[in-house]
């Protein structure tokens, strides 16, 4: 049943989850009386991960509050860094390999699902171990059963490291993860390398790191110094 209108104000930060003429400025919507202000909420488009505090009329609410007529929302964004009770751990989906295979240079625990496995099985992964879901499928981070979730704002990957590094500040430990399957990383002598190499890599380079998990190993070859440059700017800008 249709009990009148409430007025909801979205932070700037969210805006861009709603449609162009709903932008800049408080939206009034009808309520029935019935459903949660989370639901109206994401039925406005914006994702409840993204969402910080929910006010009414000044005061705290939680999603499941029902809101009344003349009721005015203030929606705003997750505040930064977004404080969590455990070790952040994250899991990405098929669109983040590049952004996943950068927390794993700075020794940040990423999962990351290729081929899709589809998003019930995300969500599912996600609650097993705990795991923050980084994507930019508003549809997937809707889904109830996922552990948590955030939205990835940027199209571009060094974007993208800034936006998940300044919302949740992981401990970062550059070098000690594989970035091909997320395991840790072990110092590997060369003798113990010996046939394991192509060409002439064996005889050029003296410092060898390999994968506990999948045996991949690391050394400082000519990319090396591209990769430095990515954590070289995230130790400067988020390092401990």
């Amino acid at each position: 049943m249709d009990t009148g209108e409430i007025t909801v104000d979205f932070a700037t930060e969210l805006e861009l989850f709603l449609g162009a003429a709903r932008r800049g400025a408080p939206i009034s919507i009808r309520v029935d009386g019935m459903s949660t202000l989370g639901h109206l909420v994401e039925s406005l488009g914006v994702p409840l991960t993204e969402v910080g505090e929910l006010l009414v009329d000044g005061r705290g609410k939680a999603p499941s509050h029902i809101p009344a007529a003349g009721e005015s929302i203030a929606v705003r964004a997750v505040s930064r860094p977004q404080q969590r009770s455990e070790p952040v751990r994250f899991l990405l989906d098929i669109h983040l390999g590049t952004l996943a295979r950068r927390l794993r240079l700075l020794g940040v625990d990423a999962a990351y699902e290729n081929p899709d496995i589809g998003d019930a099985a995300l969500a599912a992964r996600s609650v097993v171990e705990r795991r923050v879901l980084l994507s930019r499928d508003r549809g997937l981070l809707r889904r109830r059963e996922i552990f948590a979730g955030a939205y990835v704002y940027s199209h571009r990957p060094a974007d993208q490291l800034d936006d998940v590094l300044s919302r949740f500040a992981p401990r970062l430990a550059p070098w000690t993860r594989c970035t091909a399957c997320n395991g840790a990383l072990r110092v590997a002598d060369k003798e113990s390398m010996r046939g394991q190499l192509r060409g002439n890599t064996e005889q050029t380079y003296d410092t060898f790191a390999q994968c506990v998990e999948c045996g991949q190993v690391y050394w400082k070859g000519a990319h090396h110094a591209r990769l430095d440059e990515i954590v070289a700017r995230a130790l400067a800008k988020y390092g401990v």
